[in-house]
């Protein structure tokens, strides 16, 4: 085992290819940097302080300084290798960040949708190394930021031992997560790679509902307490909670609360001032 020596940009911050023919070994070896591999394709193992992992697709391995590790192929492995100083990237986000991070190297298995998110986000990064310019230094670190949230909210993800209801699961937090963007059946089922109808078969036989009725009753649900707890305008309530236009927000609120917004906060406020 050997220490190896990274020179990275001023940004602290560097993402790149390493590519692994079949049985190539990349010899045991530490460094003082942070690293994060994302198995684009292929399959491996990888060994973090003689700890043995298997490595493949929508794999990612974290690993902290001075980490030993090593990877073997089985097959045709392509990585992409995030390497970042700790020190630089404080400088540029909060710190605090990394008292949530732990500081321990290991392997995990991404969902669909995480996986998704941090291919996005990695391209994101790949794009901005190319095309630099004075909003690149924001940019980058910022981008890592995320990749760093994700990480830690899928890696407290409950298992289940049931494929069906661990991607039943899966979209349910997704869709709790993620209330305020455009979601369809189609996106869901290109995630998963599963067709729009079975997505909804799994969905339902665990929660008796669709994913498209249930991401609409978060959205109601979560426009109720701001209805409730705000003053915000229903325009912005609306925005907000991902609905494009107010006449689908009014007809979807009324039709699983009875009344309107409008009628819902004043009823509200009525009831407060009567006690």
């Amino acid at each position: 085992m050997y220490y190896r020596e990274f020179n990275l940009p001023e940004t602290g911050l560097y993402l790149y290819e390493s590519k692994h023919q079949r049985r190539n070994r990349i010899t045991k070896h530490h460094h003082k940097i942070f690293q994060i591999l994302y198995a684009l394709d292929g399959s491996g193992k990888i060994s973090l302080d003689d700890k043995l992992y298997d490595f493949s697709q929508n794999q990612i391995a974290f690993i902290v300084p001075y980490t030993n590790h090593s990877i073997e192929s089985h097959a045709k492995l392509t990585v992409l290798v995030l390497s970042f100083r700790e020190e630089s990237i404080k400088r540029m986000i909060n710190g605090d960040l990394f008292r949530v991070v732990k500081k321990e190297s290991y392997v995990h298995e991404l969902s669909p949708f995480a996986a998704s998110e941090i291919r996005l986000l990695l391209k994101k990064i790949l794009y901005e190394q190319q095309h630099l310019d004075v909003i690149s230094a924001y940019a980058i670190p910022i981008y890592l930021m995320n990749v760093l949230m994700i990480l830690e909210r899928s890696k407290s993800e409950v298992q289940y031992a049931d494929a069906n209801i661990l991607r039943a699961e899966r979209m349910r937090a997704y869709l709790e997560s993620h209330y305020f963007q455009g979601i369809t059946t189609k996106d869901l089922a290109a995630m998963f790679e599963i067709s729009s109808r079975y997505v909804n078969e799994i969905f339902k036989e665990r929660f008796r509902t669709t994913p498209m009725q249930y991401l609409n009753s978060v959205r109601i649900d979560r426009a109720k307490h701001l209805l409730v707890e705000t003053d915000k305008d229903i325009v912005t309530i609306c925005f907000e909670v991902g609905f494009e236009n107010m006449s689908t927000f009014y007809r979807s609120f009324k039709n699983l609360v009875g009344i309107s917004p409008n009628k819902y906060r004043d009823g509200y406020r009525l009831s407060g001032r009567e006690e």
